[in-house]
């Protein structure tokens, strides 16, 4: 199996910018898919940003367009997710995951087709 680690997370203003990574080992080379979710106090778990590791497409929810920025290290096994212009409802705990079956990197930020999930890290985003 694969395993994932995040770390990056952290206190940071409204307007800063935070730089999350998510470390992966094991079986890697059967994975193509990859995301990182988060959920917010109170809330559920979304779907924030997913990639196709097979074709390099990239999905972002509407409300961090042009603000987040998914890419990969792939030598090092590394994901990471650059958060821009941060928002307090940006706040929660950020899950990276992965999956070895959606044929597209939107169809990976659906809960349900994520196999593996990281342990998570905390982001808050306040004055």
């Amino acid at each position: 199996q694969v395993q994932l680690v995040e770390s990056g997370g952290g206190l940071v203003q409204p307007g800063g910018s935070l730089s999350l990574s998510c470390i992966a080992s094991g079986d890697t080379l059967h994975y193509y898919s990859i995301g990182w979710f988060r959920q917010a106090p109170g809330k559920g778990r979304e779907g924030v940003s997913c990639a196709s590791i097979r074709d390099g497409s990239t999905y972002y929810k509407g409300s961090v367009k042009g603000r987040f920025t998914i890419s990969r290290d792939n030598p090092k096994n590394i994901v990471y997710l650059l958060l821009n212009n941060l928002k307090p409802e940006d706040t929660g705990v950020y899950y990276c995951a992965a999956s070895q079956w959606p044929p597209t990197a939107e169809s990976m930020c659906d809960e349900n087709k994520v196999q593996f999930w990281g342990q998570g890290t905390q982001v808050t985003v306040s004055s």
